[in-house]
């Protein structure tokens, strides 16, 4: 079997090889060596020891990857079309009933889709830079930052202040430590508490500066 090592995209060959994983860190225990996997694709935090796991030829990475841009940049143009369609009924609409300077209902609708400030806090590196990525293309006013799942919740409450978003997103991987039991034990989990925390902290700040976020976070993951 070829050695698995840390940066390598394997599969679980229990599992079929359903979801590609990137291999985070390798531990050792007295029961053997343990890898802890990050999804590739989805969202997904898992372990397995290694003697399931199985390296995945990169041409069928490659696939998958395409794939998966493929899908999104097919919703981005979606959302760029929509919007630009709703913004020139709003730009005729003005100019038929002669509202140069009259901010209508429906404008304050697109200018806050066009124009408010987003925050968003990821887990990990690779997934940041692609929604920065993202955001740019949609021209989107956003920050992204990336930082661990764990330390979300020490940190939001002065990136609120600093930055003094209208939206905040909450995003990084997650998955069940005890498989198969304790669905609804928050702590049987590994990251959903912190986004929770995340969340907590996000409202403390809107109460005690008079705000009002629209937050996006993190829900239960992907049962494995």
């Amino acid at each position: 079997m070829e050695k698995i090592k840390k940066g390598d995209i394997v599969g679980r060959k229990s599992y079929g090889k359903d979801i590609l994983f990137s291999v985070k860190n390798i531990i050792d225990t007295p029961r053997g060596k343990i890898a802890i996997l990050r999804g590739l694709i989805e969202r997904i935090e898992a372990d397995s020891y290694i003697e399931d796991l199985e390296k995945i030829d990169k041409k069928y990475i490659k696939q998958e990857m395409t794939y998966f841009e493929d899908r999104l940049n097919k919703r981005l143009e979606a959302v760029t079309e929509y919007n630009n369609r709703k913004i020139s009924q709003i730009k005729k609409y003005n100019k038929r009933k002669k509202l140069k300077d009259i901010v209508t209902p429906v404008d304050r609708t697109f200018q806050k889709i066009l124009t408010g400030k987003i925050l968003h806090l990821d887990g990990d590196k690779k997934y940041s830079e692609k929604s920065f990525r993202y955001y740019q293309k949609l021209g989107l006013n956003v920050i992204v930052k990336n930082i661990p799942e764990y330390r979300q919740p020490r940190v939001i409450y002065s990136l609120l202040k600093v930055y003094k978003p209208d939206i905040l997103v909450v995003t990084g991987h997650d998955g069940m430590i005890k498989k198969g039991t304790g669905f609804y034990d928050l702590y049987n989990y590994r990251n959903s508490r912190y986004f929770v925390e995340t969340v907590k902290e996000a409202r403390r700040y809107d109460k005690e500066e008079g705000k009002n976020l629209v937050i996006f976070a993190r829900s239960m993951p992907k049962l494995l």
